[in-house]
């Protein structure tokens, strides 16, 4: 499965830090769903911590957001605690939501070839649509970004 704007987005349904949520409960709503590699990394840290400061402004243009790593329950749940989430956190430990959205590559860290998520946005309507994406992308700016083009979905 892949991605294709003006396609229907991915299906899923994964637990999550509220539970098991899918795509179609979100139906009547946009969905901003983030990848993110690892909890509790700088990177990471500063991009949820972004996206649960504009949570309200996402709300208001009616979109709702989801995270999604590779991290168990239980990290997403600690992360999710000490950050205070207002928002769900998928726990992707078999790669099923993250191979259906394409995010999984090789990358090198520290030199070394390693295979993660690549950090990646995805907006979709509330038709199920997808919207717009952003891959590989940097955290400054970025959620600012996203919030701009939710805003116009309305």
């Amino acid at each position: 499965m892949s991605t294709t704007i003006g396609k229907p987005a991915p299906a899923f349904q994964a637990e999550s830090t509220f539970g098991v949520i899918s795509l179609a409960q979100c139906q009547g709503r946009g969905v901003v769903l983030y990848f993110y590699p690892k909890d509790n990394t700088p990177g990471c840290t500063t991009e949820t911590q972004d996206f649960r400061d504009a949570h309200e402004d996402f709300l208001a243009a009616g979109c709702v957001v989801i995270g999604v790593s590779r991290d168990s329950l239980k990290s997403h749940q600690n992360f999710s605690a000490k950050l205070e989430l207002p928002f769900p956190l998928i726990s992707d430990t078999d790669e099923v939501v993250c191979q259906s959205y394409g995010v999984i590559k090789q990358k090198k860290m520290y030199g070394k070839d390693v295979r993660g998520i690549e950090r990646s946005t995805f907006l979709i309507d509330a038709k199920g649509k997808l919207v717009q994406e952003w891959r590989g992308l940097k955290v400054p700016g970025h959620v600012n970004e996203v919030l701009q083009s939710a805003r116009s979905l309305t």
